[in-house]
């Protein structure tokens, strides 16, 4: 049996500010350390041990993994940062203020594009160069739906972080609200009509436990 436990980064200046993020590199609000450090009280109470971490290439989440391992007094393991676990790329709504958006294109349309499957934000004209992603050779989007989040997540999640699991490695995934929507999508085989209501919140975390075939023996939420 493996235990894998999923938490969201601790709030971001643009969740306090309820701003479109996706790949944008934000901080953590002071809040947002603090919910880092619940969620690792949280987790430690569960008494696991971990032999990796995995999470983005964003410092929102890097920070709260490391805020998490800290207080587990497990740094030493190791941390495997992917582009494959960033936030959705919300195209030309990044930047934008969410309600500001909402009044330009419609209450309706936003909630689609936010929290609907194949539903595509707009696109931004030309896509963005970064360091971090030009030495991978990874090509940013121009714009990604949950669907399209949802397919560059899968691969990591079969090629490294399932096997681990198969192995008997308890794993800690630290990453954002859409790519883990995508994740617990994929592990709790949610249809497309349904996963609008999904919402995974900052800094609470999620523990699934497999069996030897990684089938899902039990998942729930972890609370203090």
């Amino acid at each position: 049996m493996a235990t894998l436990v999923i938490t969201r980064h601790g709030e971001s200046q643009a969740n306090r500010d309820n701003i479109f993020t996706g790949w944008s590199d934000v901080p953590l609000t002071v809040a947002g350390v603090e919910q880092a450090q619940k969620a690792a009280e949280t987790i430690k109470k569960q008494n696991i041990e971990f032999s990796d971490v995995h999470t983005s290439f964003l410092q929102r989440a890097i920070v709260t993994s490391n805020l998490i391992c800290e207080q587990l007094d497990q740094l030493y393991i190791p941390i495997h940062k992917t582009w494959r676990l960033n936030e959705r790329h919300y195209g030309a709504l990044r930047g934008m203020n969410k309600d500001v958006a909402k009044q330009k294109f419609g209450v309706d349309q936003v909630a689609k594009w936010r929290r609907g499957y194949a539903d595509l934000p707009p696109m931004l004209d030309t896509p963005d160069h970064d360091r971090r992603y030009d030495e991978l050779g990874v090509q940013v989007p121009l714009s990604e739906s949950l669907k399209m989040t949802e397919e560059r997540l899968l691969p990591y999640w079969l090629d490294h972080i399932a096997p681990r699991l198969l192995d008997g490695h308890n794993q800690l995934i630290v990453a954002h609200g859409s790519t883990l929507r995508a994740l617990v999508k994929y592990l709790d085989d949610i249809p497309d009509d349904q996963i609008n209501t999904v919402e995974i919140a900052n800094g609470e975390p999620i523990k699934y436990e497999f069996d030897k075939h990684l089938h899902i023996i039990s998942k729930r939420e972890l609370t203090n």
